[in-house]
């Protein structure tokens, strides 16, 4: 009895996608889900957020904005549109990590959970429609955008990764390991954070609404600046770590998610000291997104046994059948 397929089993049967075109993909998907963090956040400075007052169509009667509708629609119907962008990217990853020889199985999971993410970011953004810009809602948004950054970081490293030398490995100490941990820790944390400030301040995403978190914005503000400085303050710490153990890779990395953390910082302090300019908020929202890539491509290098070489992970691949095996197959 043949067993039922579904298309992509289908397709996996008669084609093949090179490791290139999987490499292609999932880059694609990392750097459109970090363009659509950009997009949200011009859509917040520029006030457009119910420049479409309906979800999933721009208004009642039209998909798209219509010329009296003015900018603010064109902005927001732009953003939307950037999800369907990234809808391609994330499709084109899932078939390419389905029609690989051999298939590696935790990929294709991967692949499969960005879609997902997709799908219930889609959704927090029309509730926010919906709800009229609920700023808790707006916060749950831009968490589930992280969430999505997440999955495409985590599968662009397993493709792109290589197996780390066993001298490599042995210099990756337990503190290193631990402080990578709590880096990431407050990083997310940091960022939640940093939800609860934009919540709590003027930019809304639509300059009409007074609907706003009831923190006091100074006080979130000195809280997500104290977290701040303790992230600074492990990843130096965890430098130091891997500097004195040589581990030169990690080292690296480490050093550029600093660099990264200190012009955020820095385009943090200058925006909260300038009456928030609407486009040094867009670009700490963007470098918020870099910040979190920086803090899991950190954990993922000190931690080198969390997600295994794909050249090496063949206990988890499906072999591919010989010739005869096929035929055999074909004929009962």
């Amino acid at each position: 009895m043949s067993t039922l397929k579904t298309p992509l089993g289908w397709l996996a049967d008669r084609y093949t996608l090179s490791p290139r075109s999987l490499r292609w993909a999932t880059t694609a998907s990392l750097v459109v889900s970090i363009l659509i963090v950009l997009g949200g956040g011009i859509v917040r400075v520029t006030g457009s957020g119910l420049g479409c007052p309906t979800w999933p169509t721009c208004n009642a009667t039209s998909v798209t904005p219509t010329p009296a509708m003015g900018i603010h629609a064109v902005i927001e119907f732009s953003n939307r549109m950037i999800t369907v962008l990234l809808c391609f990217a994330v499709a084109w990853t899932i078939i390419a990590a389905r029609l690989q020889k051999p298939r590696v199985r935790s990929i294709t999971r991967l692949a499969w959970s960005q879609f997902w993410l997709v799908v219930v970011n889609a959704v927090a953004g029309g509730i926010s429609v919906w709800t009229g810009l609920n700023p808790y809602v707006v916060a749950f948004h831009f968490v589930m955008a992280m969430g999505l950054l997440t999955t495409t970081t985590l599968t662009w490293h397993r493709v792109h990764e290589r197996a780390v030398a066993a001298d490599a490995r042995a210099r990756l100490t337990s503190p290193a390991r631990i402080l990578s941990w709590l880096l990431a820790g407050l990083t997310a944390v940091l960022i939640v954070v940093g939800t609860l400030v934009s919540g709590s301040g003027p930019h809304s995403g639509d300059p009409n609404a007074l609907n706003r978190m009831q923190f006091d914005w100074i006080d979130i503000t000195v809280v997500h600046g104290v977290l701040g400085t303790l992230t600074l303050v492990v990843a130096i710490a965890l430098a130091v770590v891997l500097w004195r153990s040589r581990a030169t890779v990690p080292l690296l990395r480490v050093a550029t998610f600093l660099a990264v953390v200190v012009v955020q910082a820095a385009i943090g302090l200058v925006q909260a000291l300038t009456a928030l300019p609407e486009l040094l908020v867009a670009v700490h929202v963007v470098f918020a997104a870099l910040v979190w890539v920086g803090a899991l491509r950190v954990v993922l290098d000190v931690n080198p046994g969390l997600f295994p070489s794909v050249h090496a992970a063949a206990e988890e691949s499906e072999p591919t059948p010989s010739r005869t095996e096929q035929l055999a197959g074909r004929a009962g």
